[in-house]
């Protein structure tokens, strides 16, 4: 089990104010981690990064930070590199999703879903990629979707789909190109999980029953379902793991 502790590893995680951000930073910090945590809610973040503190009395650090932003986010790697000396891991988690039919997208709309889920995704793993590929080692985590291996039912999202999908494949791209580095990326892609994003649909009638239906399990996973598996990619335990999606969708995608 030593093989998936974190301990004396410095983890930068996405997304981390809230919802399953939060319970990886949560995590992979219960499992001996120092966690720079990053999102674009500046007073959240705090928070999350002070009830950390408060528990593991470690230096786990806040960053206000917009991932769409290229130049936030390099800034944010040299403050962080200057500050934790180095960075293990990192987990791309920062997401959004809009349910938009495809006739009704705009312009704006459309980019701001790839700003956050791709854009962000290749930017943060350039910046912190560079220190890794630099040291030899480290673990890429990012957060993908089973909607990037199927169209969703019954809601439209073709935006998110495709980001999801892209990331996967950067995933797999960043992957063969890192490997000779000894620096592993792979991605989790999770089904419905009970968090912020998911509780509009749930408040659907008509997308919780088909949701449910279509789930083998017949149920929403938990956040920390996604975080435990992020802390086996992110660990020693995975150290021959590169390139893979790792699905937590209850069975939606088996049908």
């Amino acid at each position: 089990m030593s093989e998936f502790e974190l301990g004396n590893r410095h983890v930068v995680v996405t997304g981390a104010a809230q919802g399953i951000g939060w319970e990886i930073a949560s995590t992979l910090a219960g499992a001996g981690a120092t966690v720079a945590l990053l999102d674009v809610r500046g007073d959240q973040v705090d928070a999350a990064a002070r009830k950390l503190r408060d528990r593991d009395r470690r230096e786990h650090a806040a960053f206000e930070v917009d991932v769409r932003d290229s130049v936030a986010v390099g800034e944010a790697a040299k403050e962080i590199l200057e500050r934790f000396g180095k960075v293990d891991v990192l987990v791309n988690n920062a997401g959004i999703v809009r349910n938009t039919p495809a006739l009704d997208i705009e312009d704006d709309e459309w980019k701001s879903i790839l700003d956050v889920n791709l854009n962000g995704v290749f930017y943060c793993s350039r910046e912190f990629g560079r220190s890794m590929v630099r040291a030899g080692r480290g673990s890429i985590v990012n957060i993908a979707s089973m909607s990037g291996l199927v169209v969703n039912k019954p809601q439209p999202q073709s935006h998110y789909n495709t980001s999801k999908a892209a990331v996967i494949m950067l995933t797999k791209s960043l992957a063969a190109e890192w490997a000779a580095s000894n620096v592993r990326v792979n991605s989790v892609s999770p089904g419905y999980i009970g968090t912020e994003l998911t509780k509009l649909g749930l408040s659907n009638e008509e997308w919780r029953r088909t949701w449910f239906e279509m789930t083998p399990l017949g149920r929403v996973g938990d956040p920390h379902d996604v975080a435990t598996a992020v802390q086996y990619l992110a660990s020693d335990a995975a150290r021959y793991v590169t390139g893979s999606n790792v699905v937590v969708d209850g069975g939606y995608t088996a049908w």
